[in-house]
């Protein structure tokens, strides 16, 4: 999958691990937005991030353009080997991750069950669930 995008829910970053450089970023399902599921979408290996705390009207998380690179290659001192690793959050905003691919899962879950990246539950999941990788 080339992008990954959900529209009109509300993101908020829940987990970033410095040691294991890891971002979680998560949408829990809500009457608000009129979604059932919750989505995850983690970001491993982030060498550099640009984020907000909450995205209330979804992500749209896909590869920088080349435009949009150059521009963080000069404010942020980038490496030229990082645009292949340079995503994007939002169609029109600033923030973005410098990671590995990202990697999304969606399934239908209370807020108090484990992560869908609880990488110490059995994969693949006893329960229904999408999932995919940003390219």
């Amino acid at each position: 999958m080339p992008d990954f995008v959900r529209e009109g829910r509300l993101f908020r970053v829940v987990s970033f691990s410095a040691s294991h450089r890891q971002l979680l970023l998560c949408s829990e399902p809500t009457a608000v937005d009129n979604t059932d599921t919750r989505v995850e979408v983690y970001f491993g290996h982030v060498e550099l991030m640009l984020l907000k705390p909450i995205y209330e009207k979804g992500i749209h998380v896909r590869r920088a353009s080349e435009a949009e690179f150059a521009v963080l290659k000069e404010r942020h001192d980038l490496p030229a080997d990082d645009a292949c690793f340079t995503w994007m959050i939002e169609p029109d905003g600033d923030s973005f991750v410098v990671s590995g691919n990202p990697s999304w899962r969606e399934a239908d879950r209370k807020f108090e069950d484990p992560s869908l990246f609880d990488f110490s539950q059995p994969w693949p999941p006893d329960f229904p669930m999408e999932y995919g990788n940003v390219r």
